[in-house]
């Protein structure tokens, strides 16, 4: 391959022999009638060798940007290839708004719902729980389309890249609504002992942000559709703009500081106009039983020592649960312990397979997109629908068209 392709973390370049970018979904079935092995790039989140292939590489940049609204105004139907911050813009410019979003907006929705990305919210489900039809073309060429109700649908929305290449997605919309974002720092580790479930519970959405170099939260973001003041738990509004990571520009942020705006210029943590970082890091997701939730941070405490020095930070979400099989909030509503690390993969490795080691009693589902070390088996034991999923796996794609190294060792064929 004569261009150099990595992620968007610049940790994996991709062994492709090729790089297609068609423009119609018959070209997509074109490349894969001519047979495998493919995979499709995304935006390029991913954290690991998810989306790498020693065949071709395809990505849905160059597909033409569709946005269809539906007639009853409850749905939007979306290509393979949009990024949430140009599908917000458009749902916003008419009056629409989606139920969640990612931290970052830049991020494919396609590769969002594959591997079951979030924002956060008591009762806010993660991304993918808001499809309610896909359409792939499968490891033969065929266009597939799978909708809500449907016996295979709850396996194929999150479907790691398995199934084939996902060229539209139908997403649950509904009205537009303004929300305001408040940042409070130094949440003392009392509160958090004390009162974490109510804390995560009090906005539309609520980050808790920490490098481990105290026990103390350094900042909570909080996203409420009503105005607040004062104290909260212990912790003082910030004096201005924070970024979440320390040290870094604040103007990369949302805006704070309770001014009312519209969802979709809040709810994530970051401006579309403004691009993230590329190559300065690594990151980790686990997703435990919201009951359990506490118990993972104090899991984390317990290595704080060994977590810090290799963090810049770690941010602590709920996420409402859903039926989606290899969603990690699968029947269980969750708290997510995300880690952004430093980019230096040989450092950063012993200490994610200590903190899984610490995580274990609590039954901990990673996200499958990111730095993990969990062994194949472990991954599969935790989600009860693992097996169904195999067979979705063989049905659609027999001839393993979409199946690299990384796959085939958590489906374990």
């Amino acid at each position: 391959m004569s261009e150099r392709v990595t992620n968007w973390a610049g940790n994996i370049v991709f062994g492709a022999r090729e790089v297609r970018r068609p423009t119609s979904v018959a070209e997509v079935r074109e490349i894969v009638a001519g047979g495998g092995p493919i995979k499709v790039l995304g935006s390029g989140h991913s954290f690991n060798r998810m989306a790498d292939t020693d065949g071709t590489l395809v990505s849905l940049a160059e597909l033409p940007r569709l946005a269809e609204i539906s007639a009853d105004r409850k749905s939007v139907r979306v290509d393979g290839g949009i990024r949430y911050g140009v599908l917000a813009g458009h749902l916003y410019d008419n009056g629409l708004a989606l139920h969640n979003t990612a931290s970052l907006p830049h991020i494919s929705v396609a590769g969002a719902v594959a591997t079951a990305t979030h924002g956060s919210g008591e009762r806010n489900q993660n991304l993918a729980a808001a499809v309610s039809s896909i359409e792939f073309v499968d490891g033969s060429g065929e266009l597939v389309t799978l909708a809500r109700g449907d016996a295979d649908f709850p396996g194929a929305v999150v479907n790691l890249g398995a199934l084939g290449v996902v060229v539209a997605l139908t997403v649950d919309v509904q009205p537009a609504f303004e929300l305001r974002q408040y940042v409070y720092d130094n949440v003392p580790r009392a509160s958090v002992e004390q009162h974490l479930h109510e804390m995560l519970a009090d906005g539309y959405s609520v980050s808790l942000f920490t490098n481990w170099t105290s026990l103390d939260i350094s900042h909570a973001w909080l996203k409420r559709t009503e105005p607040m003041s004062g104290d909260w738990y212990g912790a003082r509004p910030a004096d201005g703009p924070r970024h979440p990571v320390p040290g870094m520009p604040a103007v990369n942020s949302t805006e704070q500081g309770g001014v009312p705006g519209p969802w979709h210029q809040r709810m994530p943590h970051f401006r579309m106009e403004f691009t993230p970082s590329s190559g300065e890091e690594l990151q980790s997701e686990y997703h435990v039983a919201r009951t359990d939730g506490l118990a993972a941070i104090d899991a984390v405490a317990s290595i704080r020592e060994r977590v810090a020095p290799v963090l810049q930070v770690c941010e602590v979400r709920t996420i409402k649960g859903d039926d989606l099989w290899l969603s990690p909030n699968y029947q269980r509503d969750s708290i997510a312990l995300h880690f952004t690390w430093i980019a230096d993969a040989d450092a950063v490795t012993p200490v994610v397979a200590e903190l899984e080691q610490r995580l274990a009693p609590l039954s901990p589902r990673a996200h499958l997109g990111k730095v993990f070390t969990q062994a194949p088996s472990t991954i599969r034991d935790g989600y009860e629908r693992f097996g169904d999923f195999e067979r979705l796996v063989r049905r659609y794609d027999p001839a393993g068209t979409f199946r690299n190294p990384w796959l085939a060792d958590i489906l374990g064929f």
